[in-house]
């Protein structure tokens, strides 16, 4: 028995070396790995993947990177995605927006899913994960024309607060999605923006400011929607989880108090529709890990 402790990270802290025990592709993430990438050798597929994982992580060692997250289909899983395919297929020029997209992984799948890949926009602070994506994707910007604003959300230059947009702004043009550098001009214009394993990198305050500036983005049209699954709580508060042998410290909201910071603080009250569910996600041999998880969305009334 031995009395060392585990490897602790918390958000935005180095991680521990890369492990490749931990890859675990499931079966429907392979189906779409494999379509995107035209490797249908497993062993090959490994391989590209674990190759470009460690590129990936010598520029940003992120938790979704090291954890092999990014190889699992998250955006379909959420409970509001119809509603983002219904928005791409049937909405005139809808805007989708991937925050924190990492390799541009979300994006592909709605895309997949029927979304325009020309109204659609990723944005991270590293510009070389995107440009990794093309290199795990097999992709080239010509083959993949979606977009991509890089920068630190946290600059007024890349996403500054602006209040929600009003009824009057629907239908206004959006500005030309091909040579933007920063987010500011979608102010009101965008119709779906998903945030996945995001808002958990930062303390209570921040994640605050960055709900009122993607608040700030989004569409007044009815129907338009911020979704996304994080870490979360039965009550709000630091939560401390060993996960895989690996300590984390974050600050988690829970159901009720996520609810209440979109509905009231961040948009007039009784104007958006919040649906929070807290779970506790088994994994690991025989379901031996719990991780507790926050899906929400934000939906314009």
């Amino acid at each position: 028995m031995t009395n060392r402790e585990p490897p602790k990270i918390e958000a935005q802290r180095t991680f521990p070396p890369l492990d490749q025990s931990l890859y675990n592709l499931r079966p429907q993430d392979a189906t779409f790995y494999k379509e995107l990438t035209g490797i249908e050798d497993d062993e090959a597929l490994k391989q590209h993947i674990l190759d470009v994982q460690e590129k990936a992580y010598n520029v940003a060692p992120y938790a979704c990177i090291y954890f092999f997250f990014f190889t699992r289909r998250k955006l379909s899983g959420l409970p509001a995605y119809q509603q983002v395919v219904h928005i791409g297929r049937e909405w005139k020029n809808p805007i989708f927006l991937d925050v924190g997209c990492c390799f541009g992984n979300d994006i592909r799948e709605v895309i997949l899913d029927g979304f325009p890949a020309a109204r659609a926009i990723g944005t991270d602070l590293h510009q070389e994960l995107w440009n990794l994506g093309h290199e795990l994707f097999k992709s080239t910007p010509e083959t993949f024309p979606a977009h991509f604003v890089g920068g630190d959300a946290f600059n007024p230059e890349i996403l500054a607060v602006a209040p929600p947009a009003s009824m009057q702004t629907v239908g206004v043009p959006a500005p030309n999605l091909s040579n933007l550098t920063s987010l500011n001009p979608l102010r009101g214009c965008v119709s779906a923006i998903h945030a996945t394993a995001f808002f958990h990198l930062f303390k209570e305050d921040k994640q605050l400011h960055m709900a009122r500036a993607l608040a700030g983005l989004l569409s007044a049209q009815p129907g338009s929607i911020i979704l996304g699954v994080h870490t979360g709580a039965q009550e709000k508060g630091v939560v401390n989880q060993v996960y895989r042998g690996v300590e984390v410290d974050m600050f988690a909201h829970s159901a009720e108090s996520w609810t209440a910071m979109w509905d009231g603080e961040v948009f007039e009250k009784g104007t958006v529709k919040v649906d929070a569910q807290f779970r506790e996600i088994s994994e690991g041999v025989g379901g031996g890990e719990r991780y507790p998880l926050l899906y929400w969305s934000v939906t314009r009334l």
